[in-house]
């Protein structure tokens, strides 16, 4: 059988200042190590042999109907702003539409170099393709929206880090699209009103058909950013680079780098290896989705005809965003601790929670699921911290249907711990996928206990820990 892909390539036929067209660069060997089957259904892609598709996914053979091409966007790194960016490791194959009817790109990471890399050399090595392929399943099996993996290859070629010669690979990503708010700073910032109109027309038509205005389509991302960074914090998930060129116009979660999730909570935790200052810091996620509203807000305002009025509008929608945030963490916490429905007077039940889970290191994950199983206070060095919050806590759940089951439903079983996913890709980088393979099963059920999957709820021991997460690049 051979591989099919039902190209239908809309961001190809934009004009030609939107991207470089230009074929994955090939590589020596290409070998498949892990396809998405039920993905791929929902795409109506036909897989094919294994070698067939190393050489698709590799990019040495790129499948009939593809457009290859690199975007350009810029964007806010860490708060400075690079006029262009791009696809300095990516390469677009082009777009399906699934069984539902949704668009959706497929592309390479990891491809080898455009004319945005920027000196790099547009390769990824393993661990990162690893890392991304396991952590967005994790997230798509969570309900948080988010990029998924299609298929990864490695490649036969050594990738050069600061650590010396790293086994190479591709990711196949799938994205409802990779138009992001750096893509519309790109062309605000040089002033090129059509090219904006075209990417605006493209983003209304692709991602939000009811917008009839600049100011609907910033207020639907405004909502859709403001519930997946809300999700984010629910589980605990930090994505570690939440510059504006990782902020996705569709609301997805994107560009997992240096992400991780947290093990024993606290609302400073940073892990990202090149965020000195804390900038994307777990609790300072929500501030920062904000700003990067604002940068899109701005990117927007040549598109309106009065241009006071607009400045003055969409100062409004993103100074409202705050509350919106916190409305959907609101929401999403009350159910972590039982209430179907939390009020505004439940906050403090809440935050008493979490303030005593930072000051006593328990562990995020397995402190909210047990909750729903009879054994908190072990997860505090000192128990009488849980003791002391847990009478309020019992009244309050009075007023509940069914708190046991409202909290299993909120608060997952197994996260894909850093401690586990760096093993695992050790493992894989001495030719064993076996761990891979074990983790991405169990974490497609997450929610779920699992017989015999008891040690991957399991904190780090103090040799185990991961301080730091890196990029890859």
């Amino acid at each position: 059988m051979t591989l099919h892909i039902p190209f239908d390539n809309s961001y190809a036929r934009l004009p030609a200042r939107f991207f470089t067209r230009l074929d994955p660069v090939p590589v020596k060997d290409p070998r498949l190590i892990a396809f998405n089957d039920a993905l791929a259904a929902d795409l109506g892609i036909t897989p094919g042999t294994p070698e067939d598709m190393a050489q698709a996914f590799s990019g040495n053979r790129p499948p009939e109907g593809a457009a290859p091409l690199a975007q350009v966007y810029a964007g806010h790194q860490f708060g400075g702003f690079s006029p262009q960016l791009g696809d300095g490791r990516a390469n677009l194959l082009g777009e399906v539409v699934s069984s539902t009817g949704q668009r959706l790109d497929i592309q390479l990471k990891g491809s080898g170099p455009t004319p945005y890399s920027r000196m790099g050399d547009g390769r990824a090595w393993l661990g990162p393709v690893l890392r991304e392929y396991l952590v967005s399943e994790a997230m798509h099996a969570l309900g948080i929206p988010t990029s998924r993996a299609l298929a990864a290859v490695t490649t036969g070629e050594p990738v050069y880090r600061e650590t010396g010669a790293m086994p190479g690979a591709i990711l196949a990503r799938v994205a409802s699209s990779h138009i992001r708010v750096g893509t519309f700073q790109y062309f605000a910032a040089r002033r090129d009103v059509p090219a904006l109109q075209a990417l605006y027309d493209h983003a209304v038509e692709r991602h939000a058909p009811d917008a009839d205005s600049p100011a609907k389509l910033l207020e639907t991302v405004i909502e859709r950013q403001a519930q997946l960074v809300a999700q984010w914090m629910s589980v605990g998930f930090i994505h570690g680079v939440m510059n504006t060129d990782n902020t996705t116009i569709s609301g997805e979660t994107i560009d997992y780098g240096p992400c991780a999730f947290m093990d024993a909570f606290h609302p400073d935790t940073v892990f990202s290896s090149i965020d000195a200052q804390g900038r994307y810091a777990f609790s300072n996620q929500p501030n920062v989705i904000v700003w990067n509203m604002a940068q899109l807000a701005t990117a927007l305002v040549p598109l309106m005809p009065d241009q006071d009025a607009a400045i003055e509008e969409f100062t409004r929608l993103v100074h409202a965003m705050p509350d919106r945030i916190h409305a959907h963490w609101l929401a999403l916490y009350g159910r972590k601790i039982g209430l179907a429905q939390a009020t505004p007077e439940d906050e403090l039940l809440i935050v008493g929670l979490l303030e005593r889970m930072a000051n006593n290191r328990a562990d995020f994950t397995n402190t909210f699921r047990v909750l729903s199983d009879g054994a908190p206070r072990d997860q505090f060095l000192d128990p009488t911290a849980f003791d002391a919050w847990e009478s309020d806590w019992r009244t309050r759940l009075e007023a509940e249907d069914d708190p046991i089951a409202t909290m299993r439903a909120a608060n997952p079983v197994y996260i894909p711990r850093n401690h586990r996913v760096e093993q695992m890709i050790q493992s894989a980088v001495a030719g064993d996928f076996a761990p891979f393979d074990r983790l991405l099963n169990v974490l497609s059920r997450p929610f779920e206990a699992q017989e015999g999957a008891e040690d991957l709820t399991r904190p780090p021991e103090p040799s185990e820990v991961v301080q730091q997460t890196f990029c890859g690049t």
